[in-house]
């Protein structure tokens, strides 16, 4: 733990953490363009599953959600953190959230990133890999933040559900400290200001959710 946290406090102070600071902002313009792209029927599950394989056991290259996303995954360059795809319909893998446990996607809300806004707690979530393999997870929380300066690497969150103000570091760790988890992220748009607020969506091991359901006999 005392490790990861040293890695933390030098990915703030290295600016990397500007990943789920300021770069998944909305642009209400861009917004509208891609109404079209994002609004094809989704393929069935075996379809999706055969046309992003590509051999890599090692690579995530897909993500499907039934009834809600069925998007490709690329991987950030080595040495790039901040790159995001500008692609319609595809989804970035936060290659530093692996090192914390964490299958980290990522898209601008005016592409992908539109999608996670229909994510529910619930929602069964299928990670493809590139030889095949299917790992599946069900959305367990969502978490939205007010970011109190949302053009500083240092701002502050403000919970919209709980009001509580978290520093960057907290934030980090809240969303990309796990045992597998995945967590979708964009960006909140509120009055105007681009970059106001974030969204994260928890997805935790299907195994471990249903061991959750039954603890709390639900």
């Amino acid at each position: 733990m005392a490790l990861k946290n040293s890695i933390a406090r030098t990915f703030v102070n290295t600016g990397i953490l500007l990943i789920i600071l300021a770069s998944l902002w909305w642009n209400p313009t861009i917004a509208l363009a891609m109404d079209d792209a994002l609004a094809p029927a989704l393929p069935g599950f075996s379809e999706f599953s055969a046309l992003v394989q590509d051999g890599r056991a090692d690579l995530a290259r897909g993500v499907y959600v039934p009834g809600v996303l069925a998007m490709p995954i690329v991987q950030q360059p080595y040495g790039n953190g901040s790159f995001l795809s500008n692609e319609a319909n595809t989804i970035t893998q936060f290659r530093m959230a692996s090192q914390y446990g964490t299958t980290g996607l990522l898209a601008h809300n005016y592409l992908a990133g539109a999608s996670f806004f229909d994510l529910e707690v619930g929602d069964e979530v299928r990670l493809v890999y590139g030889d095949g393999k299917v790992d599946y997870f069900v959305i367990y929380e969502i978490l939205k933040y007010e970011a109190l300066q949302p053009n500083s690497p240092y701002s502050s969150f403000r919970s919209l559900e709980t009001d509580e103000v978290f520093s960057v570091e907290k934030v980090f760790k809240r969303v990309f400290f796990s045992d597998g988890n995945i967590t979708f992220q964009t960006c909140i748009e509120k009055d105007g200001d681009l970059s106001w607020g974030r969204l994260f969506v928890i997805a935790i091991p299907k195994i471990e959710y249903e061991r959750l359901v039954v603890m709390n006999g639900q």
